[in-house]
């Protein structure tokens, strides 16, 4: 039960809540969006899911803010990068006004879960859009499955807000592929990075960082979340048709020209992070996690070389990297104003 949660210790993971809310896309349209308490979906075993991994999501939080108020946040930019998934699968797609609908449903029917405000947790939820139909050929789903579900939570990496965190360079894989589908959030992407981010894990790192597949001399992002860096004034992502567009990204070069500072989207060198005297992750997920250090290791003749780059302290996060993150959770939190009316109330 929900009352039962201790808010200040949740971490990111799954948590059953009351329902989920789906429809079913079949023979040129939507059913009407259904709340449900059974959270295992029916499927044919020849679904296209399970061989074809026929499937995209998203993710976006609702929060509890310090005026009692409920907010989600921008979700209707979480549509349309659903939309743009969904479409280069060629599946159906819900529209906005549907996938808001049902991301409002869900938090209402879930409501007691959503964490009081303080606690520094939320409600995420996780939309997805499923092929169902039963199907042998390679072949895009002429039936699909949308359903949004939702769970408290807190830190994302079970670290402290804001505390730094170690990466590694990925030298010998790939995100995506040249001409690919990096840019989409389609569930077939995050199964490629598993095995590499794991060995990070393993070695003790937070983080794994991709390079441009093409050329492996541009830094793409990491394997859960975007790059961003401050150098000087600058605010500095990289530009790259590999790199997944991140809404929290896109609003934290928001934030950041609210605050003077000059928003540089770009190819970004590997060795420019000598330069750089702030890096971060940056995702729904986690908002930002600092990054005080990347370790570059590369094989010479028998011998692997490490170079490690070193940003910033170790033991806190950077001056400006802190006060974009607190602008942005203070908006989402109702402590800062909302300028660019981002975030959508829930009645």
């Amino acid at each position: 039960m929900a009352e039962q949660l201790d808010f200040g210790a949740l971490g990111f993971k799954y948590r059953k809540t009351n329902v989920i809310v789906s429809s079913y896309f079949k023979d040129g349209q939507w059913s009407a969006p259904v709340a449900s308490a059974d959270f295992n979906f029916d499927f044919s075993a020849f679904a296209g899911v399970f061989h074809y991994a026929n499937s995209c999501f998203e993710g976006l939080k609702a929060f509890r803010g310090v005026d009692g108020k409920i907010r989600l946040f921008r979700p209707d930019e979480n549509a349309k990068r659903l939309q743009r998934s969904g479409s280069h699968l060629d599946m159906a797609v819900p529209s906005e006004e549907m996938f808001i609908e049902m991301c409002l449903r869900c938090v209402k029917e879930n409501i007691e879960f959503l964490p009081p405000y303080g606690y520094n947790a939320s409600m995420y939820l996780r939309p997805v859009l499923i092929g169902c139909n039963p199907q042998l050929g390679i072949a895009s789903s002429t039936e699909v499955l949308f359903a949004v579900m939702c769970a408290p939570v807190g830190s994302y990496s079970g670290a402290a807000s804001l505390s730094p965190g170690t990466a590694v360079i990925a030298r010998n894989y790939d995100r995506a592929a040249p001409n690919g589908t990096g840019a989409f959030k389609l569930s077939a992407n995050y199964a490629t990075s598993l095995h590499p981010y794991n060995m990070a894990h393993r070695q003790g790192y937070r983080e794994l960082l991709f390079l441009d597949p093409a050329t492996k001399t541009y830094i793409d992002e990491f394997g859960s979340s975007n790059f961003l860096a401050i150098k000087g004034n600058s605010y500095v992502t990289p530009l790259s048709d590999s790199v997944l567009p991140s809404i929290t990204n896109k609003s934290l070069q928001a934030v950041a020209e609210d605050f003077g500072l000059k928003v540089e989207k770009r190819r970004v060198p590997v060795e420019e992070l000598a330069e750089f005297e702030e890096v971060n992750a940056c995702g729904t997920a986690v908002v930002i996690t600092p990054i005080c250090s990347v370790d570059d290791k590369q094989k010479l003749e028998d011998t692997v070389v490490t170079k490690t780059y070193k940003i910033g302290s170790p033991d806190k996060c950077g001056a400006v990297s802190e006060k974009l993150y607190k602008r942005l959770r203070g908006i989402q939190d109702g402590l800062e104003e909302d300028t660019h009316n981002w975030c959508l109330y829930l009645d």
